[in-house]
């Protein structure tokens, strides 16, 4: 299953420099270990935003929780669901 999802992050202001830098390897060193297995398919920065859209291969639901509430930064984001399903005007054959 596919899915759109746009991360907001917003940081509070008492995270301190080190602390953020810190927060922000972490999560860059998940993020390509989703994408290495194939399940963080495509992400894309918001230009001027501290956003993010991105593009999830998983098998439901629960799986897409559970991977994004494995983030580091999840507890700072805003984040926007959409399921994707083929367009039967695509002249695609797959989503690959």
């Amino acid at each position: 299953m596919l899915f759109h999802i746009r991360m907001d992050v917003q940081l509070p202001p008492s995270l301190s420099a080190g602390e953020a830098a810190e927060l922000k390897a972490v999560e860059k060193a998940r993020s390509q270990e989703l994408q290495q297995q194939g399940k963080w398919r495509h992400l894309w920065r918001i230009g001027g935003q501290y956003s993010n859209i991105s593009i999830f291969d998983v098998e439901s639901v629960d799986e897409l929780h559970t991977l994004v509430s494995t983030l580091p930064l999840f507890p700072y984001m805003k984040i926007e669901v959409l399921p994707l399903c083929r367009h039967p005007s695509s002249i695609r054959d797959d989503d690959r």
